[in-house]
């Protein structure tokens, strides 16, 4: 029973969002980019952040849920290393 409880956590885990938590930098060093479990924060300390949610490989964010969100997408994501491309359709590049 133990052990199909710990199956069942492990595949209804999201990899993607467990891999984007944590801190960026980018690689020119000019910008930071926090994730937590809940909050996306560009340039700017967590508790400042907003809220996101993913759905497939782009990221959603808004301020206390008000709409339009904007939109992040996920080109590039490893253990080490960030692809993102912005609203602006900027690619940013961020490494742990």
């Amino acid at each position: 029973m133990a052990c199909a409880a710990i199956l069942f956590a492990v595949a209804c885990s999201d990899p993607v969002k467990s891999k984007l938590v944590g801190t960026w930098k980018s690689k020119n060093g000019e910008t930071q980019l926090k994730i937590s479990n809940k909050k996306f924060a560009l340039d700017s300390d967590i508790t400042l952040a907003e809220d996101y949610f993913l759905k497939g490989d782009t990221i959603f964010t808004s301020f206390e849920g008000n709409e339009p969100y904007t939109k992040f997408v996920v080109q590039k994501l490893d253990d080490r290393n960030l692809k993102l491309l912005s609203p602006d359709s900027l690619v940013m590049e961020f490494t742990r």
